[in-house]
Protein backbone atom coordinates (compact mmCIF):
# COMPACT_ATOMS: atom_id res chain seq x y z
CA UNK A 1 0.00 0.00 0.00
CA UNK A 2 1.08 3.55 -1.05
CA UNK A 3 2.70 5.62 1.58
CA UNK A 4 0.92 8.76 -0.48
CA UNK A 5 -2.82 9.46 -0.60
CA UNK A 6 -4.35 9.53 -3.87
CA UNK A 7 -4.67 12.99 -5.13
CA UNK A 8 -7.30 14.86 -7.30
CA UNK A 9 -4.95 17.49 -8.58
CA UNK A 10 -1.43 18.14 -9.36
CA UNK A 11 0.56 20.80 -7.82
CA UNK A 12 0.99 24.06 -9.63
CA UNK A 13 4.79 24.47 -9.91
CA UNK A 14 6.13 27.79 -7.98
CA UNK A 15 7.54 30.74 -10.25
CA UNK A 16 10.06 33.46 -8.66
CA UNK A 17 9.48 36.75 -10.58
CA UNK A 18 9.94 38.84 -7.70
CA UNK A 19 13.27 36.36 -6.17
CA UNK A 20 14.45 37.15 -9.40
CA UNK A 21 14.14 41.45 -9.33
CA UNK A 22 15.70 41.42 -6.27
CA UNK A 23 18.75 39.22 -7.19
CA UNK A 24 19.29 41.82 -10.39
CA UNK A 25 19.17 44.44 -7.45
CA UNK A 26 21.40 42.65 -5.71
CA UNK A 27 24.04 41.92 -8.33
CA UNK A 28 24.43 45.87 -8.93
CA UNK A 29 25.92 45.82 -4.89
CA UNK A 30 26.53 43.05 -3.62
CA UNK A 31 29.78 40.71 -5.06
CA UNK A 32 27.71 37.79 -7.17
CA UNK A 33 24.42 39.18 -5.72
CA UNK A 34 24.36 36.39 -2.94
CA UNK A 35 28.32 34.86 -2.37
CA UNK A 36 29.30 31.16 -1.30
CA UNK A 37 27.10 28.15 -2.20
CA UNK A 38 23.93 29.73 -1.36
CA UNK A 39 23.79 32.45 -4.45
CA UNK A 40 23.86 31.09 -8.51
CA UNK A 41 27.59 31.58 -9.12
CA UNK A 42 28.40 28.60 -7.03
CA UNK A 43 26.23 26.29 -8.82
CA UNK A 44 24.69 24.44 -6.20
CA UNK A 45 21.19 24.37 -7.84
CA UNK A 46 20.76 23.15 -10.62
CA UNK A 47 18.51 24.25 -12.53
CA UNK A 48 18.72 27.52 -10.68
CA UNK A 49 15.62 28.38 -12.44
CA UNK A 50 13.90 26.46 -10.19
CA UNK A 51 14.81 27.67 -6.89
CA UNK A 52 13.93 30.71 -5.19
CA UNK A 53 16.67 33.15 -4.27
CA UNK A 54 15.35 34.96 -1.33
CA UNK A 55 13.23 34.37 1.53
CA UNK A 56 10.83 37.21 3.23
CA UNK A 57 9.58 34.89 6.66
CA UNK A 58 9.77 32.12 8.45
CA UNK A 59 7.84 30.32 11.18
CA UNK A 60 7.69 26.44 12.62
CA UNK A 61 9.59 24.14 9.75
CA UNK A 62 8.59 26.67 7.19
CA UNK A 63 9.87 29.65 4.95
CA UNK A 64 8.40 31.46 2.85
CA UNK A 65 10.02 33.42 -0.22
CA UNK A 66 9.32 36.95 -1.79
CA UNK A 67 6.93 35.49 -4.66
CA UNK A 68 4.96 34.19 -1.19
CA UNK A 69 5.75 30.29 -1.79
CA UNK A 70 5.65 28.32 1.39
CA UNK A 71 8.39 25.80 2.00
CA UNK A 72 8.34 23.03 4.11
CA UNK A 73 12.68 23.13 5.11
CA UNK A 74 15.19 20.42 5.16
CA UNK A 75 17.96 22.78 5.17
CA UNK A 76 16.83 24.65 8.49
CA UNK A 77 18.91 27.47 7.91
CA UNK A 78 21.80 24.80 7.19
CA UNK A 79 21.69 23.88 10.87
CA UNK A 80 21.00 26.67 12.64
CA UNK A 81 17.12 26.34 12.99
CA UNK A 82 16.69 23.30 15.70
CA UNK A 83 13.71 23.83 17.33
CA UNK A 84 12.22 25.61 14.27
CA UNK A 85 11.71 28.99 12.93
CA UNK A 86 11.04 32.10 15.78
CA UNK A 87 10.46 29.49 18.50
CA UNK A 88 8.32 31.33 21.04
CA UNK A 89 10.37 30.12 24.40
CA UNK A 90 13.95 30.98 22.63
CA UNK A 91 12.47 34.60 21.05
CA UNK A 92 10.91 35.58 24.70
CA UNK A 93 14.30 34.73 26.72
CA UNK A 94 16.64 36.62 24.21
CA UNK A 95 13.52 39.98 24.25
CA UNK A 96 13.91 39.54 28.01
CA UNK A 97 17.97 39.79 27.75
CA UNK A 98 18.00 42.23 24.98
CA UNK A 99 15.45 44.37 27.68
CA UNK A 100 17.99 44.02 29.92
CA UNK A 101 21.69 44.71 28.09
CA UNK A 102 23.15 43.07 24.82
CA UNK A 103 27.00 44.17 24.35
CA UNK A 104 28.09 46.46 26.62
CA UNK A 105 31.64 47.38 27.60
CA UNK A 106 31.91 44.61 30.30
CA UNK A 107 30.32 41.22 29.51
CA UNK A 108 27.01 40.15 31.30
CA UNK A 109 27.36 37.75 33.77
CA UNK A 110 24.68 35.16 31.50
CA UNK A 111 27.91 34.36 29.68
CA UNK A 112 28.68 32.60 33.25
CA UNK A 113 25.26 30.67 33.09
CA UNK A 114 25.79 30.12 29.41
CA UNK A 115 29.30 28.29 30.25
CA UNK A 116 27.97 26.51 33.71
CA UNK A 117 25.10 24.72 31.20
CA UNK A 118 27.15 23.88 28.61
CA UNK A 119 29.80 22.17 30.87
CA UNK A 120 26.83 20.19 32.82
CA UNK A 121 25.68 19.23 29.35
CA UNK A 122 28.50 18.63 27.50
CA UNK A 123 30.53 15.38 28.22
CA UNK A 124 34.24 16.01 26.95
CA UNK A 125 33.53 19.78 28.45
CA UNK A 126 35.40 21.65 31.41
CA UNK A 127 35.19 25.18 30.27
CA UNK A 128 33.64 27.36 27.33
CA UNK A 129 34.79 29.79 25.19
CA UNK A 130 32.39 31.54 23.05
CA UNK A 131 32.37 33.24 19.81
CA UNK A 132 30.18 33.54 16.37
CA UNK A 133 30.63 31.66 13.67
CA UNK A 134 32.09 27.74 13.39
CA UNK A 135 35.37 28.94 11.82
CA UNK A 136 35.68 30.86 14.51
CA UNK A 137 35.14 27.52 16.94
CA UNK A 138 37.84 25.63 14.87
CA UNK A 139 40.38 28.04 14.52
CA UNK A 140 40.66 28.45 18.11
CA UNK A 141 40.89 24.56 18.63
CA UNK A 142 43.96 24.57 16.05
CA UNK A 143 45.74 27.52 17.47
CA UNK A 144 44.97 25.84 20.56
CA UNK A 145 46.49 22.52 19.52
CA UNK A 146 49.50 24.07 18.37
CA UNK A 147 50.38 26.03 21.22
CA UNK A 148 49.52 23.47 23.26
CA UNK A 149 52.20 20.78 22.15
CA UNK A 150 54.30 23.39 20.30
CA UNK A 151 53.83 21.37 17.11
CA UNK A 152 52.74 22.47 13.80
CA UNK A 153 51.11 19.94 11.76
CA UNK A 154 46.90 18.99 11.79
CA UNK A 155 45.84 16.20 10.31
CA UNK A 156 42.40 16.41 8.16
CA UNK A 157 40.06 14.02 6.85
CA UNK A 158 39.62 13.94 3.39
CA UNK A 159 36.72 14.98 2.03
CA UNK A 160 36.94 17.86 5.18
CA UNK A 161 35.14 21.15 5.61
CA UNK A 162 35.64 23.11 9.13
CA UNK A 163 35.00 26.85 7.56
CA UNK A 164 36.57 29.27 5.48
CA UNK A 165 39.75 30.47 7.52
CA UNK A 166 43.08 29.98 4.97
CA UNK A 167 44.10 26.73 6.92
CA UNK A 168 40.94 25.23 6.31
CA UNK A 169 41.08 25.38 2.60
CA UNK A 170 42.61 24.22 -0.20
CA UNK A 171 45.65 25.49 -1.77
CA UNK A 172 44.41 25.87 -5.19
CA UNK A 173 41.48 28.39 -3.81
CA UNK A 174 42.01 31.95 -4.74
CA UNK A 175 44.11 33.85 -2.21
CA UNK A 176 45.29 30.69 0.05
CA UNK A 177 48.90 31.09 0.36
CA UNK A 178 51.38 27.79 0.61
CA UNK A 179 52.91 28.58 4.11
CA UNK A 180 48.83 28.34 5.03
CA UNK A 181 48.48 25.02 4.43
CA UNK A 182 51.66 23.77 4.09
CA UNK A 183 51.73 22.02 7.50
CA UNK A 184 48.30 19.80 6.86
CA UNK A 185 48.27 15.81 6.69
CA UNK A 186 45.57 14.19 5.14
CA UNK A 187 43.50 10.72 5.41
CA UNK A 188 40.51 8.64 4.41
CA UNK A 189 37.94 8.30 7.44
CA UNK A 190 37.33 5.17 8.62
CA UNK A 191 41.50 4.29 7.46
CA UNK A 192 43.11 3.51 10.83
CA UNK A 193 46.18 1.30 9.05
CA UNK A 194 46.88 4.79 7.30
CA UNK A 195 46.28 7.21 10.24
CA UNK A 196 48.83 4.49 11.87
CA UNK A 197 51.19 5.42 9.50
CA UNK A 198 50.78 8.59 8.94
CA UNK A 199 51.14 9.24 12.50
CA UNK A 200 54.35 7.25 12.81
CA UNK A 201 55.90 8.96 9.42
CA UNK A 202 55.38 12.34 11.59
CA UNK A 203 55.80 11.21 14.76
CA UNK A 204 56.31 14.34 17.35
CA UNK A 205 55.37 16.87 14.50
CA UNK A 206 51.99 16.58 14.75
CA UNK A 207 49.91 19.17 17.33
CA UNK A 208 46.23 18.14 15.91
CA UNK A 209 43.69 15.63 13.97
CA UNK A 210 40.61 17.96 13.70
CA UNK A 211 37.48 15.65 12.10
CA UNK A 212 33.69 15.85 12.03
CA UNK A 213 32.08 12.73 14.18
CA UNK A 214 31.22 11.04 10.92
CA UNK A 215 31.60 11.99 7.59
CA UNK A 216 28.78 14.63 6.07
CA UNK A 217 30.65 15.70 3.01
CA UNK A 218 28.71 17.68 0.13
CA UNK A 219 28.13 15.62 -2.99
CA UNK A 220 28.67 12.28 -1.58
CA UNK A 221 26.80 9.42 0.30
CA UNK A 222 27.56 10.26 4.41
CA UNK A 223 30.03 7.45 6.10
CA UNK A 224 29.23 6.62 9.82
CA UNK A 225 32.08 5.26 11.89
CA UNK A 226 33.04 1.28 11.85
CA UNK A 227 33.09 0.00 15.14
CA UNK A 228 35.25 0.68 17.04
CA UNK A 229 37.01 3.17 14.47
CA UNK A 230 36.86 6.47 17.00
CA UNK A 231 38.22 4.30 20.61
CA UNK A 232 41.33 3.45 17.98
CA UNK A 233 41.56 7.36 16.84
CA UNK A 234 41.24 8.38 20.87
CA UNK A 235 44.46 6.00 21.73
CA UNK A 236 46.64 6.91 18.56
CA UNK A 237 46.10 10.27 19.45
CA UNK A 238 46.89 9.79 23.31
CA UNK A 239 50.21 7.35 22.42
CA UNK A 240 51.45 10.11 19.92
CA UNK A 241 50.41 13.63 22.12
CA UNK A 242 48.63 14.62 19.38
CA UNK A 243 44.79 16.98 20.46
CA UNK A 244 41.59 15.48 19.19
CA UNK A 245 39.77 17.76 17.70
CA UNK A 246 35.83 16.96 17.08
CA UNK A 247 34.02 19.83 14.84
CA UNK A 248 30.64 18.92 16.15
CA UNK A 249 29.67 22.49 14.21
CA UNK A 250 27.08 20.39 11.92
CA UNK A 251 26.04 17.70 14.06
CA UNK A 252 26.11 18.66 17.55
CA UNK A 253 23.44 18.56 19.94
CA UNK A 254 21.25 16.83 16.76
CA UNK A 255 23.07 13.58 17.83
CA UNK A 256 23.13 13.89 21.67
CA UNK A 257 22.96 16.50 23.65
CA UNK A 258 26.26 15.22 25.60
CA UNK A 259 28.06 15.60 22.04
CA UNK A 260 28.39 13.71 19.02
CA UNK A 261 32.03 12.17 20.83
CA UNK A 262 30.03 10.98 23.33
CA UNK A 263 27.12 9.26 20.99
CA UNK A 264 29.94 7.37 19.14
CA UNK A 265 31.59 6.53 22.70
CA UNK A 266 34.79 8.53 23.17
CA UNK A 267 35.84 11.68 24.57
CA UNK A 268 37.15 14.44 22.63
CA UNK A 269 40.00 16.86 23.82
CA UNK A 270 38.46 19.52 21.93
CA UNK A 271 34.88 20.49 20.51
CA UNK A 272 33.47 22.62 18.23
CA UNK A 273 29.50 24.00 18.41
CA UNK A 274 27.47 26.74 16.84
CA UNK A 275 24.76 25.41 14.11
CA UNK A 276 22.09 24.56 16.71
CA UNK A 277 23.45 26.27 19.57
CA UNK A 278 20.96 29.01 19.91
CA UNK A 279 18.54 28.47 17.32
CA UNK A 280 19.56 31.26 14.84
CA UNK A 281 21.19 33.69 17.11
CA UNK A 282 24.60 33.82 16.75
CA UNK A 283 27.01 32.25 18.90
CA UNK A 284 29.76 29.68 18.76
CA UNK A 285 31.26 27.86 21.02
CA UNK A 286 34.53 26.07 21.88
CA UNK A 287 34.39 23.12 24.86
CA UNK A 288 37.67 21.54 25.79
CA UNK A 289 38.99 19.10 28.86
CA UNK A 290 40.56 21.20 31.78
CA UNK A 291 44.43 20.16 30.61
CA UNK A 292 43.87 22.93 28.09
CA UNK A 293 42.37 25.44 29.43
CA UNK A 294 45.27 27.51 30.50
CA UNK A 295 46.25 27.00 26.95
CA UNK A 296 43.10 28.25 25.46
CA UNK A 297 43.56 31.44 28.42
CA UNK A 298 46.63 32.34 26.96
CA UNK A 299 45.89 32.86 23.01
CA UNK A 300 45.46 36.44 21.83
CA UNK A 301 41.58 35.44 20.39
CA UNK A 302 38.19 37.60 20.63
CA UNK A 303 35.85 40.06 18.24
CA UNK A 304 33.26 42.53 18.63
CA UNK A 305 30.19 40.90 19.61
CA UNK A 306 31.88 37.80 21.10
CA UNK A 307 30.27 38.51 24.42
CA UNK A 308 27.12 39.58 23.30
CA UNK A 309 24.26 38.35 25.33
CA UNK A 310 21.24 37.97 23.61
CA UNK A 311 22.36 34.82 22.12
CA UNK A 312 23.79 33.60 25.48
CA UNK A 313 20.23 33.65 26.71
CA UNK A 314 18.79 32.25 23.29
CA UNK A 315 21.19 29.62 24.02
CA UNK A 316 20.25 28.64 27.63
CA UNK A 317 16.64 28.64 26.58
CA UNK A 318 17.49 26.08 23.16
CA UNK A 319 19.34 23.64 25.19
CA UNK A 320 17.04 23.75 27.99
CA UNK A 321 14.25 23.40 25.44
CA UNK A 322 16.39 20.49 23.86
CA UNK A 323 16.79 18.47 26.66
CA UNK A 324 12.99 19.06 27.64
CA UNK A 325 12.01 17.62 24.37
CA UNK A 326 14.93 14.90 24.26
CA UNK A 327 15.48 16.05 21.21
CA UNK A 328 17.81 13.58 19.69
CA UNK A 329 15.52 11.14 20.12
CA UNK A 330 12.71 13.00 18.20
CA UNK A 331 14.89 13.49 15.31
CA UNK A 332 15.87 9.98 14.99
CA UNK A 333 12.43 9.37 14.87
CA UNK A 334 11.49 11.98 12.35
CA UNK A 335 14.19 11.53 10.43
CA UNK A 336 13.78 7.53 10.05
CA UNK A 337 10.20 8.13 9.09
CA UNK A 338 11.20 10.74 6.88
CA UNK A 339 13.84 8.90 4.80
CA UNK A 340 12.08 5.95 4.81
CA UNK A 341 8.89 7.61 3.25
CA UNK A 342 10.92 9.00 0.82
CA UNK A 343 12.54 5.78 -0.04
CA UNK A 344 9.22 4.08 -0.21
CA UNK A 345 7.54 6.81 -2.58
CA UNK A 346 11.36 6.55 -4.99
CA UNK A 347 10.89 2.71 -5.24
CA UNK A 348 7.05 3.27 -6.42
CA UNK A 349 8.17 5.34 -8.91
CA UNK A 350 10.81 3.01 -10.11
CA UNK A 351 14.19 4.85 -8.26
CA UNK A 352 16.46 3.98 -5.71
CA UNK A 353 16.81 6.37 -3.41
CA UNK A 354 19.42 6.20 -1.03
CA UNK A 355 19.48 8.01 2.48
CA UNK A 356 22.85 7.71 4.09
CA UNK A 357 24.23 9.37 7.29
CA UNK A 358 22.10 9.91 10.46
CA UNK A 359 18.08 10.11 10.30
CA UNK A 360 18.70 13.40 12.03
CA UNK A 361 21.58 14.71 9.32
CA UNK A 362 20.71 12.92 6.22
CA UNK A 363 22.06 12.93 2.50
CA UNK A 364 19.92 12.02 -0.43
CA UNK A 365 20.78 10.58 -3.33
CA UNK A 366 18.97 8.82 -6.51
CA UNK A 367 21.35 5.90 -7.26
CA UNK A 368 20.36 5.22 -10.91
CA UNK A 369 22.04 7.74 -12.55
CA UNK A 370 25.92 8.76 -10.83
CA UNK A 371 26.02 12.21 -12.40
CA UNK A 372 23.50 13.40 -9.71
CA UNK A 373 21.16 15.01 -12.77
CA UNK A 374 18.38 12.19 -11.89
CA UNK A 375 18.92 13.64 -8.55
CA UNK A 376 18.95 17.20 -9.30
CA UNK A 377 16.32 17.57 -11.33
CA UNK A 378 13.81 15.55 -8.68
CA UNK A 379 15.08 17.80 -6.25
CA UNK A 380 14.46 20.85 -8.40
CA UNK A 381 10.70 20.01 -8.56
CA UNK A 382 10.34 19.20 -5.18
CA UNK A 383 11.24 22.29 -4.52
CA UNK A 384 8.93 23.72 -7.01
CA UNK A 385 6.10 22.19 -5.68
CA UNK A 386 7.15 23.42 -1.76
CA UNK A 387 9.38 20.81 -0.20
CA UNK A 388 13.22 22.58 0.26
CA UNK A 389 15.48 19.92 -0.27
CA UNK A 390 19.14 20.34 -1.87
CA UNK A 391 21.01 17.82 -4.08
CA UNK A 392 24.56 18.98 -2.56
CA UNK A 393 24.16 18.64 1.34
CA UNK A 394 23.10 16.79 4.32
CA UNK A 395 19.65 17.59 5.52
CA UNK A 396 18.71 18.52 9.23
CA UNK A 397 15.39 17.94 11.18
CA UNK A 398 13.79 20.43 13.42
CA UNK A 399 11.85 19.98 16.30
CA UNK A 400 8.92 21.80 14.92
CA UNK A 401 8.47 19.00 12.33
CA UNK A 402 5.04 17.39 12.43
CA UNK A 403 3.51 13.64 11.01
CA UNK A 404 1.56 15.54 8.92
CA UNK A 405 4.37 17.85 7.06
CA UNK A 406 6.32 14.35 6.71
CA UNK A 407 3.03 12.97 5.10
CA UNK A 408 2.67 16.44 2.84
CA UNK A 409 7.03 16.04 2.36
CA UNK A 410 5.93 12.29 0.55
CA UNK A 411 2.90 13.18 -1.42
CA UNK A 412 4.98 16.15 -3.21
CA UNK A 413 8.06 13.64 -3.61
CA UNK A 414 5.92 11.06 -4.76
CA UNK A 415 4.68 13.90 -7.93
CA UNK A 416 8.64 15.40 -8.29
CA UNK A 417 9.62 11.58 -8.77
CA UNK A 418 6.68 10.88 -11.42
CA UNK A 419 7.59 13.87 -13.11
CA UNK A 420 10.83 13.02 -13.97
CA UNK A 421 9.91 9.15 -14.86
CA UNK A 422 7.96 11.09 -17.23
CA UNK A 423 10.91 13.18 -18.73
CA UNK A 424 12.77 9.87 -19.13
CA UNK A 425 10.73 7.15 -20.77
CA UNK A 426 14.38 5.82 -21.53
CA UNK A 427 15.21 4.76 -17.90
CA UNK A 428 14.33 1.19 -17.33
CA UNK A 429 12.69 0.72 -13.72
CA UNK A 430 14.67 -0.50 -10.81
CA UNK A 431 13.13 -4.03 -9.76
Amino acid sequence: MSLVPARTAPTVPYTFEKSRAAFDRALQVIPSGIYGHQGPTEGCYIPQTSFPLFSSRAEGTRFWDLDDNEYIDYMCGYGPNVLGYADPDVDAAAAEQARLEDVVTIPSAIMVDFAELLVDTVASADWAFFAKNGGDATTLAVLTARAATRRKKIVFINGFYHGVSPWAQKLDYPGVLEEEVANNLYVDFNDLPALERLFSENRGTIAGLIAQPYMHGNFTDNTLPEAGYWQAVRALCDAHGVVLIVDDVRAGFRLDLAGSDHYFGFKADLICFCKALANGYNVSALCGRESLKDTVSSLHYTGSYWMSAVPFAAGIATLTKLKQLDAPAQFARLGTDLTTGLTTVAAENGFTLIASGAPALFYLRIADDDSLMLHQEWVAESVRRGVFLTSHHNHFINAALTSADITRTLEIAHEAFGIVRAHHPELEPTA
